[in-house]
């Protein structure tokens, strides 16, 4: 796994997730596997030319040698035209969003795991943090008995 984002489990419920492939160029592969990238903030746009990922920060490589290069550029996902279809029915008739959930290597190829995604109301992101914290309390305290 090379990138992760957590924060959109957090404040998302996952209903359906797909595998895409993205185009980048070979230094943003390399800049990728060495130094990370972050998905944070990061949605996925649909136009008539396919789906893109946006808000995705992949920093320069290096050992670059281009002038110029923007960080934070919309990447193309590469998606079946049956899966673009099914998401973008899915959108429009439940009120979903597809978010990135994860980035990591497939072989030679990076993939991008996207999710159509329903946001969690503030009182069940509350109950998730009471019962993570509730869980912390009592390992530690089996943790001390022991």
């Amino acid at each position: 796994m090379l990138v992760e984002n957590k924060k959109a489990k957090f404040d998302y419920e996952i209903i359906e997730a797909y595998e895409a492939g993205i185009v980048l160029s070979g230094a943003e592969v390399k800049s990728v596997r060495s130094e990370g990238s972050s998905l944070l903030g990061s949605r996925v746009i649909f136009d008539e030319n396919g789906a893109y990922l946006i808000g995705m920060n992949i920093p320069k490589y290096r050992f670059d040698s281009a002038e110029e290069y923007d960080a934070g550029k919309k990447r193309k996902l590469l998606l079946h035209k049956k899966e673009m279809l099914d998401i973008k029915t899915k959108m429009s008739s439940a009120g979903l969003t597809v978010v990135p959930i994860s980035l990591y290597n497939k072989g030679s190829l990076v993939k991008v795991k996207v999710a159509l995604v329903r946001g969690k109301k503030k009182f069940e992101k509350r109950e998730i943090l009471k019962k993570r914290e509730s869980q912390l309390g009592l390992a530690r305290r089996l943790k001390l008995t022991n």
